[in-house]
């Protein structure tokens, strides 16, 4: 008896568009944050990654300072793109430095990652200085206020 007390009284989980509950909560979760921009910023700094460790056979040469920023810059991007989404209060700082550091990989690592890693890297930039966060819209506040 008790125990079918307990499951008449369960709040029913919010259930989104797709009735799936467990989407909703990434749903919003992402769209709190510069998601798309700091995934691109991400994907370039890979990209420039593998693409300053080619080998031609058995030459591989890197020397000096090249052979660090072919390992710094990209770092460096995957870094400012984790950081942007994690934590977006700062995504302008992060989206101009990401932008200037994706603008040097042209010169400092093969061309910007064969000129595809730099314009990744731009436009990740760009979105994340661009992006704002959502307003709370009434229809937000009601869902929120059922689910709790």
């Amino acid at each position: 008896m008790l125990l079918s007390d307990e499951i008449e009284q369960a709040p029913e989980t919010p259930m989104t568009d797709a009735g799936q509950s467990g989407t909703s909560g990434f749903r919003a979760w992402s769209r709190r944050r510069p998601l798309i921009g700091g995934v691109l910023l991400v994907i370039s700094g890979i990209e420039m990654f593998f693409s300053g460790q080619l080998d031609f056979g058995e030459l591989h040469i890197q020397l000096g300072i090249e052979g660090l920023q072919a390992t710094i810059i990209p770092l460096l991007l995957v870094l400012l793109g984790v950081l942007a989404v994690l934590m977006p209060a700062h995504h302008v700082f992060y989206g101009v430095i990401a932008l200037v550091v994706a603008l040097y990989s042209l010169v400092g690592v093969n061309l910007g990652g064969f000129i595809i890693g730099m314009l990744l890297g731009c436009i990740g930039g760009i979105i994340v200085v661009a992006w704002m966060p959502g307003r709370v819209t009434r229809r937000d506040r009601r869902r929120a206020e059922r689910a709790s």
